[in-house]
């Protein structure tokens, strides 16, 4: 099972945790995008927004390093 496909944080696309740049490499899109739809989701819910990348932030595993 080594092609696998698994969510981690990013330890390249990070600004914070590498919550967005992890889900951008798992879907693979640009991370700029991720970040800006966070964003949106975030301004117009100020709460959800930031309680989800926490909870994010703890759940996700960091990427191991090779």
């Amino acid at each position: 099972m080594e092609n696998e496909k698994r969510l981690y944080r990013s330890n390249q696309n990070k600004i914070i945790c590498g919550v967005c740049g992890g889900l951008a490499e798992y879907f693979a899109v640009d991370p700029t995008l991720v970040r800006l739809v966070w964003a949106l989701v975030t301004l117009f819910g100020i709460a959800p927004g930031i309680i989800a990348y926490v909870v994010a932030a703890i759940i996700i595993p960091q990427r191991p390093y090779l």
